[in-house]
């Protein structure tokens, strides 16, 4: 009897993971449906339900140790849907419908390049360090696009034009598959000495987020993408060689 109620927890434990990953995907089914229905608000809101399912799905699977290579790729491919066709398609859907074939080749090379990062990510997992993430983390292209697909709702005369729309979904895209290191602040030396400042800072940024999510999410994800660039652009030395793993191998 004890031994069928410890395989019952054990299961339970295995399932429980996953059972996240699967919400985060179908957040990104109902987005690809609502922004065919144009209903681009909620679908962006969809997303964002879908990146609070996809931090806790790791942190659940570390806290009952059932980490496992079938739990990472299901992860990815849930990533894939969540964070790349979707937004992607609601891009397209707000933005690109009138720019032909180049709309299609842009909103692709989103989810392509997207692909790119997460199978990099799987195949480099052992070798970077969880300090930086290579090239810019797929829910973070997400969040830079639904950030701007709000903006736009919010004021829809200055962010229609093509000659913005698509360098944006560009840059983004580019940046998931650079070798820009972006921090993780997993490990950082000074969030843990600064806590309280710390926790005050995320409060403020949640507070912020409930009542002007249109403008915040922009704002935010933007000075996190502009000043990592910006800090490694000084910091040249420091990051030298940080992702050449080849050169490891030949020592």
């Amino acid at each position: 009897m004890k031994v069928n109620i410890m395989s019952d927890s054990k299961r339970l434990a295995f399932f429980l993971p996953n059972t996240f990953t699967a919400l985060n995907m179908a957040c990104g089914f109902i987005a690809i449906m609502l922004s065919i229905q144009s209903e681009f608000y909620r679908a962006c809101l969809f997303i964002v339900l879908g990146a609070i399912f996809d931090s806790v799905d790791g942190r659940v699977a570390r806290m009952t140790g059932t980490q496992s290579a079938f739990g990472e790729q299901f992860d990815s491919m849930s990533d894939l849907i969540s964070f790349g066709v979707s937004p992607a398609l609601i891009f397209y859907y707000r933005f690109l419908t009138g720019a032909g074939r180049l709309g299609m080749v842009v909103t692709f090379l989103f989810v392509l390049f997207g692909a790119l990062r997460l199978a990099r990510f799987n195949a480099n997992i052992e070798k970077v360090s969880s300090n930086y993430f290579q090239g810019l983390p797929i829910p973070g292209a997400a969040t830079a696009i639904v950030g701007f697909i709000l903006l736009s709702l919010e004021y829809p005369k200055y962010f229609q034009s093509i000659y913005l729309t698509i360098p944006y979904i560009t840059f983004y895209a580019l940046l998931m598959i650079s070798n820009v290191p972006f921090p993780s602040f997993k490990s950082s030396p000074w969030i843990k000495s600064h806590r309280k400042q710390v926790l005050a800072l995320m409060f403020g940024l949640i507070a912020s987020l409930f009542i002007y999510e249109e403008i915040m999410i922009v704002i935010i994800i933007t000075t996190y993408v502009l000043g990592s660039i910006a800090y490694v652009v000084t910091h040249k030395q420091q990051f030298s060689g940080i992702f050449d793993w080849k050169n490891e191998a030949e020592e």
